[in-house]
């Protein structure tokens, strides 16, 4: 992608467009590129997703900036023809004729001049995520040579605590704070895990940055083991991301090759491995306690904290947990600087967050953006506004995230602001609905899913999900209690208060959300003289049965 003296045409591969063919596509775009004598004036690269999704093959051109959509085999001749040959946009499968947003980041190097503020997902869509060279060609792996040679343990340690980074899996936890807390701990082994499980629907940020940037994990985790004093690192992955995995594994034997793995690196003395973990596609090993009982090969449970894995983790020795999201950003503190990164975001929580924006909206993706932007501007600046009805609701965060209604369009997408108003920013998933979707029907496919992933440990959650589930079902049907909703507020309450684990916890968000905004919709699903068996009562002798 550093040669700008020839065109490029650039495929997105990842877990949806290889469905589509992305890579059939490619090879008969080189083919016919071939035959038509343009092989030395257009390359074809495979790269990692370029934004969109949804929309069958991507193809982006560069330089110019136009994003093709849906493109097949079939179309491959004329759209040679047509953009290469006569000069002209291939009109029949045009996304975007102007440089997007999602695309303007390959008109400039943005490690330097941030002109679309990508930090994250800065190299996704610009090099061969299956090419260390490439990589290395970006400046990757600087930020793991600056640090050995230069940096001390605690001096990083401090950086990142400056820099304000959180934790960007949902908790919102200062990364540099919790890299401190396995630090301080003087007992070895010590392990770095990323975890990369990712299980909640909606939500697949971390896939596409670890097909689009292995790499880019894997420089964090060597430096996080760095600063941690730890010598092994192991990826959590759920099992369904096949690409993910091989793409992983080919960045770890690349960087074990050339020695950024392995024993003295950059001749620091420094030793550092990854393993990778797949899991068996448990929601709740989400939970990094339960994550750490399957990859001991325990059922994917909770554990009880304290201890913390930063004190008790895997195998009973310190071990530092951290989300993809989380660890990409490092690199980029250590090369560019504290005021560099303070720069984007907020005072409260500096940097960008990485959504997956679907539902009813005209641009489903990835997009990057800083964080404290309004939920307004993703979907009118970035999505391309409401694809049909109006704008009715957003669940934010994932199936566990809350949902927000019209009037918090313009609420600034941050912890802190969010917070103040009883809510959390979550994961990173955001589902865009229209007013054709029914409230209760919604809440009651969140329920569903977490009545089925529920580990069951819990009689709190085991049973609660199960009756909210009942609840959302009753009123759909509009069959429910003549005190319904009072009832799933007290036992969503519980649940917040009780369950053992965030994922019984989080149940109660979108439950608490949705009864605060759409409450008068909900109860045009109560029967009024539906009187009997009141359910709240036999719900809690039930939880008082089964503990």
């Amino acid at each position: 992608m550093n040669d700008k003296s020839i065109a490029q045409i650039l495929v997105g591969i990842d877990s949806n467009t290889v469905l589509s063919g992305a890579r059939q596509v490619k090879t008969k775009l080189i083919t016919e590129l071939s035959h038509q004598g343009l092989s030395d004036e257009v390359k074809v690269i495979e790269t990692g997703s370029i934004g969109p999704t949804n929309k069958g093959v991507i193809v982006g051109v560069f330089p110019g900036g136009e994003l093709y959509a849906d493109l097949s085999e079939e179309d491959v001749k004329d759209f040679i023809q047509e953009r290469f040959v006569k000069g002209r946009p291939y009109q029949k499968k045009l996304l975007s004729e102007t440089l997007s947003e999602d695309f303007r980041f390959l008109e400039y190097d943005s490690r330097k001049t941030q002109y679309h503020g990508r930090i994250v997902l800065d190299n996704c869509g610009k090099i061969n995520p299956e090419d260390i060279n490439e990589y290395i060609g970006v400046g990757g792996y600087e930020a793991l040579g600056y640090v050995l040679q230069e940096k001390s343990p605690e001096e990083i340690i401090e950086i990142i605590k400056k820099s304000g980074l959180r934790g960007r899996g949902g908790a919102g936890f200062p990364t540099g704070l919790k890299w401190s807390f396995t630090f301080g701990e003087k007992k070895y082994p010590k392990y770095v895990i990323c975890n990369a499980d990712e299980g909640e629907p909606g939500t697949f940020k971390d896939r596409l940055i670890m097909e689009g940037d292995p790499h880019k994990v894997i420089e964090a985790m060597t430096i996080a083991g760095y600063a941690v004093e730890a010598e092994l690192g192991y990826i959590y992955i759920r099992g369904e991301y096949k690409l993910s995995i091989e793409r992983l594994q080919k960045a770890i034997k690349q960087a074990k090759e050339i020695g950024l793995l392995g024993r003295d690196i950059f001749g620091s003395g420094f030793n550092f491995d990854i393993k990778i973990k797949i899991g068996a596609g448990s929601y709740v090993c989400g939970e990094e306690t339960a994550l750490l009982s399957s990859m001991e090969g325990y059922r994917g449970e909770p554990r009880m904290k304290p201890p913390y894995p930063a004190q008790q983790g895997f195998l009973q020795q310190p071990t530092l947990i951290n989300n993809v999201e989380t660890l990409a950003n490092v690199p980029s503190i250590l090369i560019n600087g504290v005021e560099w990164f303070r720069r984007f975001g907020t005072e409260d929580m500096p940097g960008t967050k990485v959504y997956t924006v679907l539902g009813h909206v005209n641009r489903p993706g990835l997009i990057e953006v800083p964080i404290g932007i309004t939920l307004r501007e993703i979907i009118y600046d970035y999505a391309g506004g409401i694809s049909s009805g109006i704008f009715k609701m957003a669940q934010i965060g994932g199936t566990a995230g809350d949902i927000l209604s019209e009037q918090l369009l313009d609420t600034s997408l941050d912890y802190q602001s969010l917070q103040k108003l009883g809510h959390n920013l979550g994961s990173g998933a955001l589902l865009i609905m229209n007013n054709s979707v029914s409230v209760a029907d919604f809440l009651g496919s969140c329920m569903k899913f977490f009545v089925h992933e529920s580990c069951g440990k819990c009689s709190v959650c085991r049973i609660g999900t199960n009756y909210l589930y009942e609840a959302c079902s009753r009123l759909k049907k509009k069959n429910g209690y003549y005190d319904e909703l009072e009832n799933m507020r007290e036992v969503a309450n519980l649940l917040k208060l009780t369950a053992f684990c965030p994922l019984g916890q989080s149940v109660a968000q979108p439950i608490l959300s949705a009864l605060k905004y759409f409450e008068d919709e909900l109860l045009e699903g109560v029967d009024l003289n539906k009187k009997q068996n009141p359910p709240t009562r036999e719900y809690k002798e039930k939880v008082v049965y089964y503990s």
